[in-house]
């Protein structure tokens, strides 16, 4: 039998399961099929961070990106954006992209199907 679900990330509060937490190593982006669109879950010092993958610049993939000081790195024209926020911090871009709440508990790591605040 499986341990229950904790209630803070249950599927009812729009919380979907993506991997185990050994599964999304330091300084490193992994796309994450979740919510209907793929996100980038994103380790930061500890941290896990939830993005739109996709970047609203040129649409690479923004879990292929360069991670540090607290941001990502655009694998095409090198545009960065906040990891905690999302907002655009250099040209080439110049829109947020979307953030996802990310949570981990018990070994396994969660993500929140609505946008993040």
């Amino acid at each position: 039998m499986s341990d229950p679900i904790p209630q803070s990330v249950a599927p009812d509060n729009g919380w979907t399961e993506v991997g185990a937490s050994d599964e999304f190593p330091e300084g490193s982006g992994w796309p994450v099929a979740a919510c209907g669109t793929t996100i980038a879950v994103i380790r930061f010092e500890g941290r896990l961070f939830g993005l739109h993958d996709l970047c609203t610049h040129g649409a690479a993939q923004l879990s292929s990106g360069w991670v540090e000081d607290g941001w990502v790195e655009c694998p095409l024209h090198q545009g960065r954006f906040e990891l905690a926020t999302g907002k655009p911090l250099c040209e080439p871009v110049t829109d947020a992209v979307r953030c996802y709440d990310v949570q981990e508990t018990d070994g396994r790591v969660w993500v929140r199907c609505r946008p993040g605040a």
